[in-house]
């Protein structure tokens, strides 16, 4: 765990000071007076704040996305406050269509367990331990009998619901919703009510979620949880949120090499939210930057290479972060190869170039295969492959190049 990456102390600051420094780069933050009070009563009672944050299992990886609500939760336990990081095991086997045209599809008890115990293992590379409770929402969904489910959806109405933006959208247009598709955002309320959350964090797109958490503590004769958002970042394509699914992600998991060859592959335009809401640089720091590489005092090519440095040094090492930033240079600016390339062995006989490149792992099908051919993108040794039908004679040594960063060196089996 990076620990000293969160290097403020806030254990000594007063409550407003805390205030402001926990709701620093939020969007949405309901409501500043409620919290205020929360902490009051906390301090006197000598006790931290419950800070709930809902994660559902849908893919293994924890990427550069996620680490935006996790550094805020780290935040928030700098202060003092305990972290209940709950995993919707349940609710990961139902789909949210939260900021989504269509639901989500559900996920197998099998596929959620094993994309939670990836989750537990990725989010302390953040959050630190001792002050993190994990909780599965299966806990006490799993239990629920029917009429439970039906007394607990008397407390919501139809209205409520199509007042939720990506609801509302898809009744205008006509597209289906599910009554399973109402009960989500009842779930992830009523995880609020079973962990007694002082606040919920989450991003904008789950902001209806969480009010949702707060009206039904307060039907249930609870405190109800104050709300923080938190924006979404975009991926590596510089326009959709950073998403497993579309391919346009960084993942904290990842080797130094591939982390910092896709930062440097962000738009210009983009790295500056990398550096407030992944590195929480301060806004001042960003903005001095900023204003370098547009009176050209900074070429922007330097500023992304430390961007890219910092991530890697974060999440994985110093040591791994200069040799990530020498190794890209060395390949990519001065044309040399990477000091490790993965193997692929094969006969000496003909092979067709897409099944090759398959083999060797650098496309996941002869489809992908054929558009990195199309887009001019393979290589093998210094020659560029235009013809998707090529046949190869592989030669011990020889590389196959695809795209920036895939690599791939032959070696003859027999």
């Amino acid at each position: 765990m990076p620990a000293p990456f969160f290097d403020i102390r806030v254990s000594c600051m007063n409550i407003e000071e805390q205030l402001d420094f926990l709701s620093a780069r939020a969007v949405d933050f309901i409501a500043r007076d409620d919290l205020k009070k929360k902490l009051e009563k906390a301090q006197a009672e000598g006790r931290g704040l419950r800070i709930k944050y809902g994660a559902d299992p849908s893919a293994p990886d924890i990427h550069l996305g996620h680490v935006v609500g996790l550094n805020k939760l780290r935040e928030f336990q700098d202060a003092g406050h305990t972290v209940v990081f709950i995993i919707g095991d349940f609710t990961g086997m139902i789909g949210d269509p939260s900021g989504r045209s269509q639901t989500r599809k559900p996920l197998t008890k099998e596929q959620v367990a094993v994309n939670a115990e990836s989750y537990q293992k990725q989010i302390f590379k953040i959050l630190d331990p001792e002050k993190t409770e994990i909780r599965f929402n299966s806990e006490w969904c799993g239990k629920m009998s029917f009429e439970d489910v039906i007394r607990l959806s008397a407390h919501v109405t139809v209205a409520q619901m199509l007042a939720r933006d990506d609801f509302s959208k898809r009744y205008a247009a006509q597209q289906p919703i599910s009554i399973v598709e109402f009960l989500y955002p009842l779930v992830q309320a009523y995880d609020s009510v079973m962990v007694e959350a002082d606040l919920e964090l989450g991003g904008t797109d789950q902001l209806f979620n969480l009010l949702l958490g707060r009206e039904l503590q307060k039907a249930m004769g609870q405190k109800p949880q104050c709300v923080m958002t938190l924006p979404l970042i975009e991926g590596l394509d510089g326009v959709k949120k950073m998403s497993k699914s579309l391919n346009n992600y960084v993942g904290v998991d990842e080797t130094a090499r591939d982390m910092y060859g896709k930062l440097m592959s962000v738009p210009d335009e983009l790295m500056w939210k990398y550096f407030e809401y992944i590195l929480c640089w301060p806004s001042e720091k960003v903005q001095k930057m900023n204003a370098q590489v547009a009176s050209g005092e900074l070429h922007p090519r330097a500023a992304k290479d430390m961007l890219g440095q910092e991530v890697v040094k974060r999440f994985i090492g110093e040591a791994e972060a200069v040799q990530a930033s020498e190794e890209f240079t060395r390949v990519f600016a001065q044309k040399e190869l990477p000091d490790e390339i993965p193997e692929v062995v094969v006969p000496a006989e003909e092979i067709g170039l897409l099944a090759l490149m398959v083999q060797a792992g650098l496309a996941k099908s002869n489809g992908e295969a054929r558009r990195l051919v199309k887009q001019g993108a393979v290589r093998i040794d210094d020659e560029k492959i235009s013809d998707e039908r090529a046949q190869i004679v592989p030669k011990a040594g020889m590389v196959i190049r695809s795209g920036k960063r895939g690599f791939a060196k032959v070696a003859i089996n027999g």
